[in-house]
């Protein structure tokens, strides 16, 4: 999606682009999330994969990018690393598995984040197995912090849960938490 495109987009409309957020899937990706991923045009898992098969399902559908957890290892290729930076659609993420990770990126204290290096727009974690969505000051210096929680293992009183971004002009339309069925 090119900068010129309006703002004014809607999850239905040809110009948006939607990224489908998941964690924590500890060797099983179910059905459900699965079928709720579908419909994405990008794909982010935050970690705690435990079997490269689930990034090659998932790539069925869209193209991934992906974390290591603290229960991988680096059996996924060189692409899949501690920390990955990437556009979508004129958005920029960061994401990392731990919190205290992004935390310690944010402040310049790690190499996920070089001198100069813009600020991200949007910072993803898993770990915690707790979904939730973070806007505005409390999500600084980015401007929008999202764990999509567990799939496989949710913690908290929460359900199994994805998180769904759409993305429209170069900035963040919607995000919302899915709960999904078993599955």
């Amino acid at each position: 999606m090119d900068s010129n495109t309006a703002a004014s987009c809607t999850s239905s409309d040809r110009g948006s682009f939607l990224v489908g957020v998941l964690s924590d899937t500890h060797g099983t990706l179910p059905r459900s999330a699965y079928a709720e991923l579908a419909d994405c045009d990008h794909i982010i898992h935050a970690g705690d994969i435990c079997g490269p098969d689930i990034l090659a399902e998932l790539e069925t559908l869209a193209p991934v990018t992906a974390v290591l957890g603290n229960n991988d290892y680096r059996e996924y290729g060189a692409a899949v690393d501690k920390f990955a930076s990437v556009k979508i659609a004129g958005v920029s993420f960061l994401v990392t598995h731990k919190p205290d990770d992004l935390e310690r990126a944010l402040r310049g204290c790690t190499s996920a984040l070089q001198p100069g290096d813009p600020v991200p727009d949007v910072v993803v974690h898993g770990h915690t197995h707790i979904p939730r969505i973070v806007k505005g000051k409390d999500a600084r210096p980015a401007t929008l912090l999202v764990c999509p929680g567990s799939v496989t293992r949710p913690r908290g009183g929460s359900s199994p849960t994805v998180a769904k971004l759409v993305l429209c002009g170069g900035a963040v339309e919607s995000v919302r938490l899915v709960e999904l069925t078993c599955g």
